[in-house]
């Protein structure tokens, strides 16, 4: 295999690099201390009471929220959205770059004055204000004046880790107790779900967080019945022969223990059928039709099938791997386009799985929350009306809103459209558009000189006096 050679993109001599990169560097690093200062601006100009009164308590309005620790002043709760989706990044994003800003510039003085005289990166800042947010007021200010000197990265990021937490604990010891408590009743063991992006290959990830105790008897029982396993394996006839290693065997192990049938005194050994120790769970699997491609070296080519919430796999994985452990049902294909609205409120299951294919996170700008997660509702884009138009629940009116973007969308002055299933415009309430389909989100530019209520876009036009905001 040869590479081709490398070609510079510029004439620029090595101490031109390095000064161009340093440029760059200090660059980014203003930008960040200028956006901390945005951001507290933005949360000045956005106080508890800007609230309407006459609204306060009613079901769904916008509330005042604290998002820094003590000391820092109540701000409108839907602010965070507005600002947060301005800079390309999630509602919650927003809120954390909110909160960071205010909890330097009112808790944290020593670093707020070094990130903006450019001595310290604004990660450092919002790192200590994130660890010190439980604290008190002074105690966050000696926190402050204990590690401010050692945030410009003369110590590395891992050490600055630990020097904060030690001085958060020495600072609220009692704090650092209750946290302890919290600790050892936070046990958990779930499935660490992938991100977006992932390649996982069919290979996901389980997690246990328990005492030690509990810890050190599922490591002794997995180790245990992985061994008993790797004794009851065949002699390799070869050095070829592919022999489970410990770790496969331990993976094996934990299947076995797994189901509730296997016991100390139950037989594993090779005739044992997997798939009847395993108890039942549910795994979707989406197969793609059409011709098989084949290629004149390799014959029949692989096709890529995808698992809901894991990602790719290949055809010959679901044959290897869940062949050895599932029992499969085939469904027939959802159409998608094909579902017939109905004229009631309530959403049909069907309907409901259709709008979570079309869109597989919520659809609001630089949303990332999985639109089958529990916080996500089913939202009709145009109100429903008891006596509106026929067909008012179908895929042409539905889309998948977190909770509080739904809460948003009703009460805070943001406006959508969806002119087909999962294409959606967004406008905020300063006019900002935003277009969210199944290939992400994009700012969309207006007009030179246009008005927010006269929008025109290259490829649709929307009236937004015609679209209500419920």
């Amino acid at each position: 295999m040869t590479t081709s050679p490398l070609v510079a993109t510029t004439d620029l001599s090595e101490e031109q690099i390095l000064e161009r990169a340093t440029v760059c560097a200090r660059g980014m690093q203003r930008a960040g201390a200028e956006l901390l200062v945005l951001a507290y601006e933005w949360a000045v100009a956005h106080p508890a009471d800007r609230l309407d009164p006459a609204e306060a308590g009613k079901p769904g309005r916008e509330r005042a929220t604290i998002l820094g620790g003590p000391g820092t002043p109540e701000v409108t709760e839907f602010a965070a959205a507005e600002f947060g989706a301005r800079i390309g990044r999630t509602s919650h994003h927003g809120r954390k770059l909110m909160a960071g800003a205010l909890d330097i510039r009112i808790r944290l003085p020593l670093l707020w004055g070094r990130v903006q005289a450019l001595e310290v990166r604004d990660s450092y800042a919002l790192y200590v204000a994130e660890r010190t947010r439980e604290l008190s007021v002074e105690e966050a200010g000696w926190v402050d004046q204990e590690v401010a000197e050692a945030a410009d990265g003369r110590i590395p990021w891992t050490h600055f880790e630990a020097l904060v937490a030690g001085k958060v604990a020495a600072a609220a010891p009692k704090l650092a107790k209750e946290k302890e408590g919290r600790a050892a009743a936070a046990t958990y063991a779930r499935t660490i779900r992938p991100r977006a992006g992932d390649e996982t290959h069919g290979i996901g990830t389980f997690v246990v967080r328990g005492p030690l105790p509990v810890i050190e008897a599922l490591e002794t029982a997995v180790t245990t019945l992985a061994h008993r396993l790797q004794e009851q394996l065949p002699e390799p006839s070869s050095p070829d022969d592919d022999t489970p290693s410990i770790d496969e065997l331990r993976v094996q192990a934990i299947a076995l223990l797994a189901s509730p049938q296997v016991t100390d005194q139950a037989p594993v050994d090779g005739e044992t059928d997997l798939r009847d120790l395993l108890p039942a769970v549910e795994l979707v699997v989406h197969l793609y039709g059409g011709a098989r491609e084949v290629s004149p070296e390799h014959g029949e080519l692989d096709r890529v099938a995808r698992i809901d919430g894991c990602g790719p796999v290949t055809e010959s994985w679901l044959r290897e791997v869940l062949g050895r452990y599932a029992r499969f049902v085939v469904r027939p294909v959802l159409d998608l386009e094909g579902l017939a609205p109905v004229e009631a409120y309530e959403i049909p299951a069907r309907h409901r799985r259709a709008v979570q294919q079309i869109s597989p996170t919520e659809t609001f700008p630089w949303g990332t929350t999985r639109s089958t997660g529990p916080t996500v509702q089913i939202d009709h884009v145009v109100p429903w009306e008891p006596n509106g138009p026929p067909g008012q629940t179908g895929t042409h009116n539905l889309t998948p809103l977190s909770t509080y973007h739904h809460r948003l969308k009703t009460h805070g002055g943001w406006q959508s459209t969806m002119p087909w299933p999962g294409i959606h415009l967004w406008r905020d309430p300063h006019g900002q558009v935003y277009l969210h389909d199944t290939s992400g989100t994009r700012s969309v530019d207006r007009r030179a000189g246009a008005r927010p209520h006269d929008l025109v876009y290259t490829w649709h036009q929307v009236d937004w006096s015609s679209i209500s905001a419920a």
